[in-house]
């Protein structure tokens, strides 16, 4: 296996000549690759909800199976740091292809074998398997951009990739019903996903090259004339897990900065989002159909408003990732309190702070990655965007479900919106702890 993603060799430079047109055309294509493949992972993340209503008619109760959907939260949230480890010493044009391949084969299993939606516990265990074989995903990416693309081009590249995923998300409930139209079968809704997502994983590959060096081209450093006073060829060097790990991740403060404001950044995330219909219902007196509506607003405004938020960080702020992230969170905060504070009967109002709160926030969960990858050399970069994401999700997206709840049913929504302001002047406090030491000096 360590043979098979061994990263992709060196290639003798290509003349002159041939740089420029090769170099537009493979980043072009690399950039399609990570934007598709990604895409295809959130064919096969989420198809699982899909088959909750007929789980239930088979007498599966709504407790056992929100425990199931949890696997996929609390394994991703493990994996992508611990993939990310493995994906920076890794090929990421086999790393990202395989781990699509293996996540779309768990669903096929669990789609055609009886056995597989049996039990809770043997759903249980793949879904975490489905979630261990998603965090494969996010890591080859961020390898992918820090080697195509430099800092100054980074967050502008990454907001737009970002929309893979609510391209990937949108796509999968069609695909899904297709599959039960197609076989007649429910369980239709599980594999027929997983197989358009098998042949996604065969486009990535064709798209997708590990470093401009594997295809006789310089660094993006070079290409662009962008390199930093201290970068020498060393920083093309393949790293160790022990140098990653205690050379520039586990001892970089800054890296331990941003994964705890990831942590709140994802709080608010889910704790608006995932509350947002039963708070709406409850406090605010809004029909299904409303909420469902809110609720749709929310995630789509979130396009717009990280597209933006990249933009600013490379073209305002000059490839800083902090101003922008603190900027989005502080009229977070705001849209959040009005939210709270619109009293009952005034649906507009809570639509346009719902629009709000989904435009602002969906930009500093993208920049976060950013930031990371941005903080620690291109060698180390899965890893650290990886121990970012392991905050967001188990610190993060874990507390937004178990403890908003508890938060709620113990001091009601007013104790809930406490919880989710103080998490966004948290997160505002800690990434402002990067903003003087936030230099490019060690980007390389």
């Amino acid at each position: 296996m360590a043979q098979l993603l061994k990263p992709a060799a060196h290639r003798s430079l290509l003349p002159a000549t041939e740089v420029d047109p090769a170099y537009k055309q493979l980043r072009l294509k690399v950039f399609l690759g990570i934007f598709i493949g990604y895409a295809g992972y959130y064919l096969v993340r989420k198809n699982f909800s899909m088959v909750v209503p007929d789980l239930i008619e088979q007498g599966f109760t709504k407790s056992d199976l929100g425990v199931v959907m949890s696997a996929i939260s609390i394994s991703y949230g493990i994996s992508k740091f611990i993939m990310g480890t493995v994906s920076d010493r890794s090929n990421a044009r086999i790393f990202l292809s395989l781990g699509l391949i293996l996540s779309a084969l768990t669903m096929v299993w669990m789609g055609l074998s009886p056995m597989a939606t049996g039990s809770i516990q043997v759903m249980f265990v793949l879904l975490f398997l489905n979630g261990w074989f998603q965090g494969m995903g996010w890591p080859p990416c961020g390898r992918v951009m820090v080697h195509w693309f430099s800092v100054k081009e980074r967050g502008t590249k990454m907001s737009i990739w970002n929309v893979a995923h609510n391209v990937g998300g949108g796509l999968m409930a069609p695909i899904a019903i297709a599959g039960l139209t197609v076989f007649g079968t429910w369980q239709g809704k599980l594999y027929f996903p997983a197989l358009v997502a098998l042949v996604v994983a065969l486009i990535t590959y064709w798209l997708v090259r590990d470093t401009p060096q594997s295809c006789g081209l310089p660094s993006i450093e070079q290409y662009k004339g962008e390199a930093s006073a201290d970068y020498n060829e060393t920083h093309e060097k393949e790293l160790s897990t022990r140098q990653i790990l205690m050379d520039y991740v586990l001892v970089n403060k800054l890296i331990w900065y941003i994964a705890l404001a990831n942590a709140f950044i994802y709080l608010v995330r889910y704790g608006v989002l995932d509350w947002a219909p039963t708070y709406l219902k409850e406090a605010k007196g809004f029909s299904l159909s409303e909420t469902g509506w809110a609720y749709f607003l929310y995630e789509w405004a979130g396009i717009p408003g990280t597209l933006l938020c990249g933009w600013l960080s490379d073209k305002v702020f000059n490839g800083r990732r902090a101003p922008a992230t603190i900027i989005y969170m502080l009229l977070v905060l705001v849209a959040v309190l009005v939210y709270w504070q619109n009293p009952a009967g005034n649906p507009l109002v809570d639509n346009i702070a719902l629009i709000a709160i989904g435009f602002l926030i969906y930009g500093p969960v993208m920049l976060i990655g950013v930031h990371a990858l941005d903080l620690v050399p291109k060698k180390a970069a899965g890893t650290a965007a990886g121990l970012t994401g392991l905050f967001g999700y188990l610190g993060g997206a874990v507390f937004a479900n178990a403890a908003m709840g508890f938060v709620v049913d113990a001091w009601g929504w007013d104790g809930g919106f406490y919880v989710l302001l103080a998490s966004c002047v948290l997160a505002v406090v800690f990434t402002a702890l990067t903003w003087k030491k936030e230099t490019h000096s060690s980007l390389a």
